[in-house]
């Protein structure tokens, strides 16, 4: 690598909307403010909900439910 021509790597803490600070590395100048992080998304507390639009999610079950019985 050369020498010299990398920018920083600096710690820099993180908050979350819902109070979640943490501490991480950045070459972003300053803390960061964030809506959503990992405790309290959805996908990764475990509270994530299938939403189901105009039916397409069941409609996507029956269809492949067909398909199965027909193989059996």
């Amino acid at each position: 690598m050369k020498a010299a021509i990398h920018p920083t790597y600096e710690p820099i803490r993180v908050h979350c909307a819902c109070g979640n600070n943490f501490t991480t590395r950045s070459t972003h100048k300053g803390d960061i403010s964030v809506e959503i992080c990992s405790n309290c998304h959805p996908f990764f507390t475990g509270k994530q909900k299938l939403v189901d639009t105009a039916g397409r999610v069941e409609r996507f079950r029956r269809k492949y439910a067909k398909a199965d019985a027909k193989k059996a």
